[in-house]
């Protein structure tokens, strides 16, 4: 049903594949701009960084539930 709505929207297996990997590269950046900007540690820079990585599976696994709704 909902990989029917996101098709439907326009939204492709490309589209979601893209954004895991932009969100692994968002995730090093996070960790790299709370490292330096906040000075609360590297624990909370770990914290971010894991945060906005675990994004990263949620994007490929709904690029392979697009991509099996195309075939």
């Amino acid at each position: 049903m909902l990989v029917k709505k996101l098709h439907e929207s326009g939204i492709r297996a490309e589209h979601a594949y893209a954004a895991g990997f932009a969100s692994i590269g968002l995730s090093v950046i996070t960790w790299c701009t709370s490292l330096r900007v906040e000075k609360k540690g590297e624990e909370r820079a770990d914290r971010w960084g894991i945060f906005v990585g675990e994004w990263a599976p949620t994007f490929f696994a709904i690029g392979l539930a697009l991509s099996t709704y195309e075939e």
